[in-house]
């Protein structure tokens, strides 16, 4: 049997707190969570100060489960380093949701942070409203961005989004702020919005779809002719299951550009035809 953990949030906290550590795998009573210790600025105090701790035990085969409710948008590092079950956020979370993650699924209510998703590796996470900037990107000071899993945001990303992004599937139904997909290595990124400036500045490798308005191709990034019609039906059904704009691309191949040709890159723009 699995454990369904609840932590109710009393109150907005004046600082900062990173909540890593707390993950769906590894909940145990109340009692013990309500005495984790967290950091609140320079401080630490009880998780139990904060939130209202509660547990249910699950019947069957549910995997173990994590709710958090209430504002969290000063609550850091919620889902970080995750390895399995499922976490639900019923409110805003704050910067650095699902870093690290290595399985298991994050669903957020309502809109999240910074560096949502960097370096993730693997599991899904589903956000509802918008995410900040640097999303499925990398950690200060490393090297590489995503690295697997999926992410889905029903809003918009802020700058720097999927930024040396080197594998996993990342979905925008909303518009993207600048350098989206800077530097990518790997990796697909689908936008059905608008995208900002310097759209795949440094782009070595990975896949761009547009699924709504095309950005202006930088001189940097060509035309190709090459026969994508099989790569093509297969993504365009991984992409149907999404919704949305993604759910009414033509069968048609799409137009192809390859770039960031300044920076050696092999990456590729798809530009459905509409017509």
């Amino acid at each position: 049997m699995s454990t369904r953990l609840h932590l109710r949030l009393r109150e907005a906290p004046p600082l900062r707190v990173s909540l890593d550590g707390i993950v769906p795998e590894q909940a145990a009573d109340a009692a013990d969570v309500a005495h984790r210790a967290l950091w609140l600025g320079n401080q630490t105090i009880e998780l139990g100060e904060l939130f209202d701790v509660s547990t249910q035990t699950l019947e069957g085969d549910a995997v173990p489960e994590l709710v958090i409710e209430g504002d969290c948008r000063r609550i850091d590092g919620i889902g970080r380093g995750m390895n399995g079950g499922m976490l639900r956020i019923e409110g805003d979370a704050g910067d650095y949701l699902g870093a690290g993650m290595l399985a298991g699924v994050i669903v957020v209510s309502g809109s999240a942070g910074d560096l949502a998703a960097c370096e993730m590796q693997g599991g899904r996470i589903d956000i509802a409203r918008n995410l900040g900037d640097f999303a499925a990107s990398t950690l200060p000071g490393s090297m590489d961005g995503m690295r697997g899993g999926t992410l889905v945001v029903r809003g918009n990303v802020g700058a720097r989004c999927a930024d040396r992004m080197r594998r996993g599937m990342l979905i925008i139904h909303g518009d993207a702020g600048d350098f989206l997909a800077s530097r990518m290595v790997a990796g697909t990124v689908a936008l059905a919005g608008r995208a900002g400036a310097h759209c795949g500045y440094g782009m070595r490798r990975g896949t761009l779809v547009f699924a709504g308005n095309t950005p202006a191709a930088p001189p940097t990034f060509v035309a190709t002719h090459q026969d994508i019609v099989v790569f093509w039906t297969l993504l365009r059904r991984s992409l149907d299951y999404h919704g949305g704009r993604f759910a009414a691309l033509p069968g048609r191949a799409p137009r192809r550009l390859v770039g960031d040709l300044a920076a050696g890159g092999k990456g590729e723009w798809l530009l459905p035809h509409t017509d």
